[in-house]
């Protein structure tokens, strides 16, 4: 099953790391999340990427059509040139990567990534949210339920302190715990064919007309993960997802 994988948007949330680059690439331990997420994938056996660029898109080009000499030690031998690869890359993808403008909006990316990969099921996920979610259940999950689509649910991480209060007086402050939030749409989907005839074109939003309109029709199920998922949407999530990989104990990190 081939992987989509949305990384084609502005950033404008994390513009001081997206105006050279964009989002997915920007890095995390020293690797593009771009690069977390796919490993992710390959954790489970999916090593197959269906990429939908657009903004700055040469910058994730030109990182895949180098990837392998600059993932493996090499022996150099600057008299004739001559580059020997001594240890390849450990990942073994299939990256297609698919430009698909610079102002198409998530449904209309949706779409091209659909007709390119044609009449056959696919997953589909964002290119700036990392999680433990067991794919290889996501995917039973999908086909045992028999519908159209199945969107990952997630509890958002909880960013503010609970107060409680006696008059003016503090009487109970805790960290809200991610539990106490409610279900969102973390991403990671899986897709039957024909996607590509409900959205209508480069305009569409996906996660209104396409998923509302399954939604409606009872052909879009959740699968619900409790476990962690964050977004990269600002500097403090960025920093936070760099503290996490820095710790050794990344929750992410499942390979």
């Amino acid at each position: 099953m081939k992987v989509g994988i949305l990384a084609g948007g502005l950033g404008t949330r994390l513009s001081e790391e997206t105006t050279s680059r964009p989002k997915p690439m920007v890095e995390v331990g020293g690797r593009p999340m771009l690069w977390h997420i796919m490993k992710l994938y390959s954790a489970h056996g999916f090593n197959e990427f269906v990429v939908a660029l657009g903004y700055k898109a040469e910058v994730i080009q030109d990182y895949f059509l180098n990837y392998r000499a600059r993932s493996a030690d090499l022996t150099i031998r600057t008299g004739d040139g001559e580059t020997v690869i001594v240890e390849p890359a450990a990942e073994d993808w299939t990256v297609h990567l698919i430009n698909t403008g610079d102002d198409t909006m998530t449904g209309g990316r949706v779409k091209r990534l659909a007709e390119f990969i044609g009449d056959e099921p696919f997953m589909l996920t964002y290119g700036d949210a990392v999680a433990d979610v067991d794919l290889t259940r996501l995917v039973a999950f999908h086909r045992e339920r028999g519908k159209k689509a199945t969107i990952t649910a997630v509890r958002p991480p909880a960013r503010f302190g609970s107060l409680e209060f006696d008059g003016d007086l503090v009487t109970r402050f805790a960290e809200k715990h991610q539990s106490s939030e409610g279900w969102i749409n973390g991403g990671f989907f899986v897709l039957e064919p024909g996607m590509a005839d409900r959205i209508a074109g480069d305009p569409t939003i996906f996660e209104r007309e396409p998923l509302e309109g399954l939604a409606d029709e009872g052909e879009l199920v959740a699968y619900k993960h409790s476990g962690f998922w964050q977004c990269m949407d600002t500097v403090r999530d960025l920093a936070y997802l760099e503290e996490l990989w820095a710790s050794g104990r990344p929750d992410w990190k499942i390979w």
